[in-house]
Parts: C-alpha cells; sequence; structure tokens
C-alpha cells in the first residue's frame, strides 16, 4: 500500500478524486484499482504544519532579547510541530510507521515550497521508506492519473528541497539577528517598537522609501505651452509649438511672445511622416502578470488575486498559479483547439468566436520548452466552466486568464501613427501627431493599449494632406503646466518592480543574475511580502497606492548603506540559492556564508547607531503615521490651555491630553490620527485658542472621503467635526 501526501486538505480530495475512495477523518482510502492495486491512504499537511523552532529551544539565554546574546546562530536547524496542527501530523506519522505502507508519494504543490512543507514532516516522523515524487501543473483528472503513471524518483526534486531549506535557515538567521539588533538599538534612542527585518522585505521597503524620498524632494516647475489650430485646404487639425522636440517653454513671458507672433500668421505643412506599428497579443499570463493586470482592472492586492487563483487551481479550471513562466509546450498548445471549443459555448466568451487563428501550436511566441521550467503559463484547464457560476472575483480572475489565450489567437493590432510638421511664419515649427487604428486584432478581446509609451495628443484624427499644402493659424492658446514628481507604486506595480529590482544595480554581473533568477522574493512569495510590510506597519495602501509609514522610513533611515536594504544581496543570495536548487552548489557552503554576514550584518547595525539621532522623535510606537516624514518634535510640549480645567494641553507622543491627568484625573484628549487624517500640533494650538482648526482635507468614512474643521463645542463639552459652508467649499 502507498501513502500519498498532499500540502492541503482539498488538494488531497482532488487527488483522491478520479479513484475509488471513502472520507474518513484526517485522510482519505483509495480502494484497490489498476494505479494503486493494493489501495492506497491520502493524507495531507494543513499548509505548514511545522516551523522552525524559536531561539531559546536552543539556548535558554537567547528567550531574552538582548545585544549581549547576538548574533543567535544555531549549530544545527531545527523544527517542530505548529500547536495547533499536531492531530493532523499524528495521522500523518501513524502512516508513516504502518507496516502496510510501502512507499511514500510526495504530492505538495509541484515547487520549492510544496517540496518542503512534506519532507519537513517526513523528517520529523524519521521516513526510512522509499519515496517518490507527484509533479503536475493542474489537479484535473488526467493530470492526475497521468502524474500518478509517470511518478519521480525523489532524487530528481530533493535538490530543491536543499534550496528551500537553505533559504529558509539563512532568511531566519538574517530577520531574527538583524530585527533584534535594529530593534534594540532603536530602543537606545527612545524609540518603543519591534522593528522587523528580512532579506526581501526590507530591500523591498527600501524601494519604496527611495520613490517616496524622491517625490518629497522633487520640485515642480511650471512651463507653459504653445497650442494652435490650423486651418489648411479646408481641414482643420490641432498642433504644439516645439524647438528640438521639447514643447515646453520655462518663461512664461517667451511663450507669450510666440503666442503673439503666431496668431493670424500663414501656416504651411511643411512636411509629414506615417509609421504603421503592429503589436503582438500579449503573452498568457505567469503570476506577476495576472497580479498585475488584476490590480490595474479591480484594484486587487496581488495577495487577493493570489488567492483567488489558488482556489480556481485546487477547483481543477486553471494550472498552477505560482508560475514564473509566461510559455507553454506542444503538449499543452494541443489542448487548446479542445479547451477553447468547450469556451465557445459560454455567452461571456462566445462573441470572440469564430477565431482567426485556429491554432498557435507553432507559433514560438507562447510555444517555447526550453522556457518552461517547473511549470507553464497560467492557462484554463478542459475542465471548463461557465464563469456564471463562480464567484464575482473568481469570475473576473477566470475571465482574464480565459480572454488572454483566446487573445493569442487573434491577429497583431495594427495602427499608423501621423505626425504633421506645421511652418509658422517660416520661423516657428508646430508638431501634431495622430494615431489611426488599421486592424483590430486581439484588441477586440482585450481592451489594453498596445505596449510602448503614449503620447500626448496622439489621439486626435489628423486629416489626410498634402505636403507644401498652405493655410493659415486659426486660434493660437496658451496652456500652462507643472512639471510632475515621480508617481507612487500601486500594490501591482511594486509586484513588477521586486521583480525587475536589479534595474537599480550599478553593477552589470549583479543586473545579470537577478535577470537569470527572479529579483527581490518569488512568484509565490512576493504578494506575501506586500502583506508582511502593511502587517508589520511599515506600508500603507490607500487608493491603491503604497505609502511608506513614518516606521517604514525610520526603519530604513538606521539602516542606511547596509547589505541589508540593497538588492545586491539579495542578487548573489539567489544565485546560490538557485544553484542549491539545480545541485550546482553545497547547502553547507552556503550556509557558512550565510553566518558570516549575519555577523556583519550585526557589526554595520552597531556602528551606524553611533550616527543615529532620534532624540526628538513624536511617537511612542513609529508605525501610526500615515505619509508623511516622522516628526522630530518633542513630547509634552505645550500647546493651549486645556477646555476643562487650569492644565495645559501636552503632546503625549501617540494623542494630547491634559497636564492635570495625574492629579485631577481631566480626560482631555485629542486623537493624533481621526478618520485616517493627522492631527498637526498647529491645528490643535488653534483649535484651544480659537476654537477651531483650520480646514483639514481628506477625512476618510465608509471609503468616502470628506473636509471638515474641528471645533471645541462648549455645550457638549466635546470636539467635533464642523462640515464646510457653502462658502468655505466655493473657495476651494
Amino acid at each position: 500500500m502507498k501513502l500519498i501526501i498532499a500540502e492541503k486538505p482539498d488538494q488531497g480530495a482532488k487527488l483522491a478524486a478520479p479513484f475509488p475512495h471513502t472520507k474518513k477523518s484526517g485522510y482519505i482510502e483509495i480502494s484497490s484499482n489498476p494505479h494503486f492495486p493494493n489501495g492506497a491512504i491520502c493524507t495531507w499537511a494543513i499548509g505548514h504544519l511545522c516551523e522552525l523552532v524559536p531561539p531559546d529551544t536552543y539556548n535558554a539565554s537567547w528567550k531574552k532579547w538582548s545585544l549581549a546574546t547576538l548574533p543567535i546562530i544555531p549549530e544545527r536547524f531545527q523544527h517542530r510541530v505548529v500547536k495547533s496542527k499536531w492531530k493532523q501530523y499524528n495521522i500523518i506519522k501513524g502512516y508513516v510507521h504502518d507496516r502496510n505502507i510501502t512507499e511514500i508519494i510526495i504530492a505538495g504543490d509541484a515547487g520549492r515550497e510544496g517540496e518542503a512543507i512534506v519532507r519537513v514532516i517526513l523528517s520529523l516522523c524519521k521516513n526510512t521508506k522509499p519515496m517518490k515524487r507527484l509533479w503536475i501543473s493542474s489537479l484535473t483528472a488526467n493530470a492526475v492519473l497521468n502524474g500518478f503513471q509517470n511518478l519521480l524518483d525523489e532524487k530528481e526534486t530533493r535538490s530543491i528541497y536543499n534550496e528551500a531549506l537553505s533559504r529558509s535557515f539563512a532568511d531566519w538567521l538574517v530577520g531574527m539577528n538583524a530585527s533584534r539588533a535594529y530593534t534594540l538599538l532603536l530602543q537606545q534612542k527612545g524609540i518603543s517598537d519591534v522593528f522587523s527585518t528580512g532579506r526581501v522585505q526590507t530591500p523591498t521597503l527600501a524601494l519604496i522609501v527611495k520613490r517616496e524620498s524622491e517625490i518629497s524632494d522633487f520640485i515642480s516647475e511650471p512651463f507653459w505651452e504653445v497650442k494652435a489650430t490650423f486651418q489648411m485646404d479646408g481641414k482643420k487639425y490641432d498642433g504644439t509649438w516645439h524647438k528640438e522636440n521639447e514643447t515646453r517653454i520655462k518663461d512664461k513671458e517667451m511663450a507669450e511672445r510666440i503666442a503673439q507672433f503666431c496668431r493670424g500668421k500663414d501656416a504651411i505643412l511643411h512636411s509629414s511622416e506615417k509609421e504603421r506599428k503592429e503589436f503582438n497579443p500579449p503573452f498568457l499570463f505567469n503570476l506577476s502578470s495576472l497580479q498585475l493586470t488584476a490590480n490595474k482592472r479591480y484594484q486587487f492586492p496581488p495577495q487577493k488575486t493570489l488567492d483567488i487563483a489558488q482556489k480556481l487551481y485546487v477547483k481543477g479550471i486553471i494550472s498552477y498559479p505560482r508560475s514564473d513562466s509566461n510559455f507553454i509546450t506542444k503538449e499543452e498548445a494541443n489542448m487548446f483547439p479542445d479547451i477553447l471549443q468547450k469556451l465557445s459555448k459560454f455567452e461571456q466568451f462566445g462573441r470572440y468566436f469564430p477565431l482567426p487563428i485556429s491554432s498557435i501550436l507553432h507559433n514560438k511566441r507562447y510555444v517555447n520548452e526550453k522556457k518552461v521550467s517547473d511549470h507553464y503559463a497560467i492557462i484554463p484547464t478542459e475542465q471548463v466552466v461557465d464563469p456564471n457560476k463562480l464567484s464575482n472575483e473568481e469570475e473576473r480572475i477566470y475571465s482574464l486568464i480565459v480572454e488572454r489565450l483566446i487573445a493569442a489567437h487573434y491577429d497583431k493590432a495594427i495602427f499608423d501613427y501621423t505626425t504633421l510638421h506645421t511652418l509658422v511664419g517660416n520661423r516657428a515649427t508646430f508638431i501634431s501627431k495622430g494615431k489611426q487604428l488599421v486592424q483590430e486584432g486581439w484588441r477586440k478581446v482585450l481592451f489594453e493599449e498596445p505596449q510602448g509609451k503614449k503620447e500626448k495628443g496622439e489621439e486626435q484624427q489628423l486629416p489626410l494632406l498634402s505636403d507644401g499644402v498652405a493655410g493659415v493659424v486659426e486660434n493660437v492658446t496658451l496652456k500652462d503646466g507643472k512639471t510632475q514628481p515621480p508617481k507612487r507604486y500601486s500594490e501591482g506595480e511594486l509586484i513588477t518592480v521586486m521583480k525587475t529590482a536589479g534595474k537599480s544595480l550599478q553593477d552589470d554581473e549583479l543586473i545579470k543574475v537577478l535577470k537569470r533568477t527572479e529579483g527581490l522574493g518569488t512568484e509565490a512569495t512576493r504578494a506575501g511580502i506586500i502583506g508582511l510590510l502593511k502587517d508589520r506597519k511599515y506600508i500603507q495602501v490607500v487608493k491603491n497606492q503604497v505609502y511608506p509609514t513614518e516606521k517604514g522610513k525610520l526603519l530604513i533611515d538606521a539602516i542606511g548603506n547596509s547589505l541589508l536594504a540593497s538588492a545586491e544581496m539579495t542578487a548573489k543570495w539567489e544565485q546560490r540559492l538557485h544553484e542549491i536548487g539545480e545541485g550546482k552548489a553545497s547547502p553547507k557552503v552556503f550556509m557558512e556564508q550565510a553566518k558570516k554576514l549575519t555577523a556583519s550584518l550585526l557589526e554595520d547595525a552597531i556602528k551606524q547607531s553611533q550616527q543615529w539621532s532620534f532624540d526628538n522623535v513624536d511617537v511612542e510606537k513609529i508605525g501610526t503615521g500615515k505619509k508623511g516624514a516622522y516628526s522630530r518634535k518633542k513630547r509634552d510640549t505645550m500647546l493651549g490651555q486645556c477646555k476643562l480645567c487650569t492644565g495645559s494641553i501636552i503632546n503625549k507622543g501617540n494623542f494630547y491630553g491634559c497636564s492635570n491627568y495625574q492629579s485631577t484625573k481631566c480626560n482631555f484628549t485629542i486623537s493624533k490620527e481621526l478618520l485616517g487624517k493627522k492631527v498637526s500640533e498647529a491645528n490643535v494650538r488653534k483649535l484651544l485658542t480659537d476654537g477651531e482648526t483650520n480646514i483639514i482635507k481628506g477625512f476618510q468614512k465608509e471609503q468616502k472621503a470628506f473636509d471638515a474643521r474641528l471645533i471645541w463645542n462648549s455645550q457638549t463639552r466635546k470636539v467635533e467635526f464642523r462640515f464646510l459652508t457653502t462658502e468655505e467649499r466655493s473657495q476651494k
């Protein structure tokens, strides 16, 4: 009899589904059948059934956080069963040691994590029985049956288990030691909070903080553009003055002189250009591109997209979602005609049929076995489903995946891009851009702009005119504007930034390393890293824009130029880990390097802490802030007289309160943050002296924003909101 160990209960159910079986508590009995003549037991982990033990398990003195005990480096890492999961562990252990079990099949997700989850359990169980590996990319009945017919020897995937262990051990070393070091060192400066650090989360946070610094340091400058409307041979079009392809004029007087010169002047079409561009359909989805698209279209956070895709995978209707590949093999391509024929029967997709291209079997844009490693692109399986029978969120993700596949069977989208150069008064040159759709192609399915930068003004439909045609300037206007800072990342864009973090490096070799590996994090972990940064109050997401909190900025400011916040360390580690996964590098040697690096990071932290100056930070626990830089104002600053007694209102860190609280228990307080907005000391002073604050913009209630003043109501003896008057709203 064979023992099958899946990663999760629902996955176990899918693996047993093609065979006659009986469900039990914590496992499934598979009856005798051609695949399992002696029957089988299918059981499962519940995600991570085991975890690395805490530091004090190795050494009791490591329980207390102290700089004196760092670095914490165990001689040998150990795992333990998660406290709430002992019942399931004992079921697995019982069958591992059952004399009737002759072989164990590792059936976790086909990847590093799935490999490690099951193998760690077997290691704790002290398994000595032979093992095989089930490696499949979908959970349809056909895929399951084929997978059990073609089991791998466990030796073929042992190296990725070694990679997974090395990754978790090294991350534990860096995270455990650096987190304690920075937390304790910052406490010495009066900052009371826990500062978690990590090999991936900290460089990712550094990217977000760097973008915020670029925004805050940006100095916006005014500019003007001269716009003209031309009348040529009975036809009109618009143009923008330019010199050497620059349309922006920094001097307003200069812009006005150009505009004045052009008014009423004769004009001639000096030259025209037309360029035809063809755009291929987008690639099939990998996880990153699916998360980016779902975030753009529906504002889904990356983790939500992954969770929904995982549900669809377990239902057997899409392939493995944690794929890093945009490509498929000929085997999958051969299945598409049948899958698409089934999908054409559903109303939502029927309008796209018949397809212009019946098969992409020989299209190397999609079919490339060399670019498929562990898993192929995310595609619908032959187990198609009517999207209307899915939940709203599941339908959205499923439809994105289906429509991306349908689009791959459409022709290119073709546009003509036209540029007109108009000469006014033989001196001033104007440029006009336009585009015209020649062939809709795949854009019939996907309402996406073709790849490439979209230029302002190119949407206008330009008339057909011959070079040299003469006309007049009908109208001239000045358009003013201001240069804009870089945009904050959306959550979807942050996934892409993590994946391409190597672009920020200067070392060409390190850039190549990150391109060969996976940037910051992996397809499977990036969404979790973003969630971790949220949970630890390092970032906040407001209207799909990612802001670093005061806590996040403070940590990156403290870390400075340490390797802990750089993509360089990740690049070097990912290279070694990748080589371990391929069986080309030694896990033991890698761990020795990780230990040395950990010690080096601690030395950097202690040395840098001598340069820190956080004496005046205005928080007891950084992390309550939202968008701005952390303030450096002293606590206990007196802001005015209390409205309830003769005491003074002072800054108490997380709130403003009365100095008489200890003696008279006066309970006058004002929170530092109300409905998502910070209340500044200046506004508190104004409230105490004038009875009301300035207008505070952007309070958030039930996902609706509003502007208001805070006022002191002498009758209720409370601080209340006063909404804006009609006059105040008109002046905004």
